[in-house]
């Protein structure tokens, strides 16, 4: 089934023919007040917004576009999964290639043709084109503490100055001025690669920012493909026609059917400080020097739609985008590892903090393996922790993790810890940006393990001090809120023998709340470095004294700490002023 839509604006019309597009006419600041709004919405599993009347600016901004599963599937054609299952079937069915298997994937193949792009000379992108002024779109400073507006969903589109190949993918840009950003590429960015490429010769790095596009070509830009397979060819295939492109002056093909493309260059040894910016952690990334794009054109449509998101603490737009992509892309990683039965990263902890993998065990820790190699693939090797599981447990399912756990998980010989690590550069809880650890815990049965059938079970009476708030987690995880950091206290509670029963204890700080699913794996997940805030009852050393051998419970010192980042908090007089004008944001 291919795409209907050829533009953001067929798509914005199909929505509200649906009834799940708002448009709102009343006038909006969009420093603050859109997010607070846009964030209200994705809470209520609210439409996408079409604000009209941005101050100081001319151009509708639209938001929370892809902020429910529905949306996604309509602007795919299909179920997530499905397209997926579509790419696996292939695969399965040509190894080896026959005759039969060529006639079942016929649909496929007719698909697999629009797996490119198709340059025109003209489209509607090329309807105007001017001088750069950025201080005309409706940009959004989205949180109290950012360093300035963000665009915040740019389709970056790059090509490598070594061999061409072309990269497509969102990265955040601080507004610097009318005609210069900020280019936040993080370390294991395809248009970061291409830059340093480009840096190494001497050269500046020609490229193109899209803003606005088919629902199709905004949702490639998200998806982590592997490093040389093209976004916008992708999108074709996706789509079931190719993406229609046209030429810019600096040589960078961008989609015809586009609202908004800025035409420039990233100057080699150029460096300027970005940030700070409330990211998809629910903190602050911390300001740091990132290379500087300058805007030389700016082509568009006549009636252009300006495309925003909000990222912060969970759920926002990000965890439906996220989710789908994982749809997509799980079955084709089963493929290449037939052991995988499913695997899951979690949304409430920034995706890349946790992640269970369910794995079909054929040899003694073969899952362990699996874990190893999820580690070195692609943006997965960004992941902080990785839960093994058997075959039988839903890894979407947080307490069924719980509860393999608490009946296999034993630290003597099911953790592995992976210190001195690149990590994500949003995580904030390692020794210096791009540095930190990871671990590996292994929830799977094994036989002739030494707690095998014995499973152990926390206190639930325990009697907690000075009346601190506590949640039991399914007898395997006691958290607890600790008003200030205290290693000291937490050291104290993993040796208590009343706990000994727990797998973990927890500390997190005072502002996680403790009846709130999404936000409790948020407060554990984001505020911990595995090998520097992991506390065990006892440590000791493996025969001859190369591996450290731990002992639980284990504690994680998961509270806030000094020199992390603030999380994220709007500004209570932008909550009172969206109370008072609410009736005038609901469907």
């Amino acid at each position: 089934m291919a795409s209907a839509f050829t533009d953001l604006s067929s798509f914005v019309r199909f929505l509200e023919e649906k009834g799940d597009l708002k448009r709102i006419r009343s006038e909006v600041d969009p420093r603050l007040e859109i997010t607070e709004i846009a964030v209200r919405s994705v809470k209520s599993g609210g439409p996408a917004l079409l604000f009209e009347n941005v101050q100081g600016s001319a151009f509708p901004l639209l938001i929370n576009l892809f902020a429910s599963p529905r949306r996604i599937e309509w602007a795919l054609g299909r179920p997530p999964a499905e397209a997926g299952e579509e790419i696996k079937g292939f695969i399965e069915d040509m190894r080896p290639p026959s005759l039969a298997g060529l006639w079942r994937q016929k649909s496929f193949l007719r698909r697999a043709i629009s797996f490119r792009s198709n340059r025109v000379r003209r489209g509607p992108v090329l309807e105007i084109s001017e001088e750069p002024d950025l201080d005309k779109f409706p940009i959004l400073t989205c949180w109290p503490g950012d360093g300035g507006r963000f665009l915040t969903f740019p389709l970056v589109t790059t090509n490598s100055p070594v061999n061409g190949v072309r990269n497509t993918a969102v990265y955040r840009m601080h507004v610097f001025d009318k005609a210069t950003t900020g280019m936040h590429w993080q370390i294991h960015r395809g248009g970061g690669f291409h830059y340093h490429e480009a840096e190494r010769l001497g050269k500046p790095l020609p490229l193109a920012v899209v803003l606005g596009a088919d629902p199709i070509t905004m949702m490639s830009g998200v998806l982590p493909l592997p490093e040389d397979l093209d976004e916008l060819a992708f999108a074709g295939f996706l789509r079931g026609w190719a993406t229609r492109t046209v030429r810019l002056s600096n040589g960078v093909e961008v989609p015809a059917d586009a609202e908004i493309v800025l035409e420039g260059e990233v100057l080699p040894g150029e460096r300027r400080s970005e940030g700070p910016f409330g990211d998809h952690f629910g903190h602050y990334s911390q300001a740091a020097p990132f290379p500087v794009f300058h805007v030389r054109r700016v082509h568009r449509r006549k009636n252009a739609i300006y495309p925003a998101s909000v990222v912060g603490k969970p759920p926002q737009e990000d965890k439906f985008l996220g989710n789908a992509v994982q749809e997509m892309l799980v079955p084709i990683m089963k493929v290449m590892h037939p052991e995988l039965v499913d695997l899951r990263a979690y949304y409430e902890a920034g995706f890349h903090n946790l992640a269970v993998a369910s794995v079909k065990q054929r040899y003694k820790k073969e899952a362990v393996r699996t874990a190893l190699w999820l580690f070195g693939e692609g943006q997965m090797s960004l992941t902080k922790c990785i839960v093994l599981v058997d075959p039988g447990v839903n890894v979407r399912n947080f307490d069924a993790v719980l509860d393999a756990i608490g009946e296999h998980f034993d630290p003597r010989e099911d953790l592995i810890l992976l210190p001195g690590t690149s990590q994500d550069t949003l995580d904030f809880t390692g020794p210096a940006m791009n540095l930190g650890s990871k671990m590996i815990l292994d929830a799977t049965s094994k036989t002739g393990h030494r707690d095998a059938g014995t499973p152990r079970h926390g206190d639930t009476t325990f009697p907690l001090p000075d009346g601190a708030e506590a949640k039991n987690l399914r007898n395997a995880m006691l958290v607890i809120k600790f008003m200030t950091p205290d290693k000291a206290r937490l050291e104290a509670l993993v040796r208590d023998p009343r706990l000994a029963g727990y797998k973990f204890i927890v500390a997190v700080s005072e502002d996680v709340p403790l009846d709130d699913p999404e936000l409790l794996l948020w407060g554990i997940f984001t505020r911990f470095d595995c090998a520097r805030e992991l506390v065990p009852a006892k440590a000791s050393f493996a025969a001859g004294g190369a591996w450290p051998v731990f002992e639980g419970p284990l504690g994680i010192d998961a509270t806030w700490k000094p020199g992390y980042p603030e999380p994220l908090k709007m500004d209570p007089a932008i909550v009172k002023k969206v109370d008072r004008r609410w009736k005038e944001f609901q469907p």
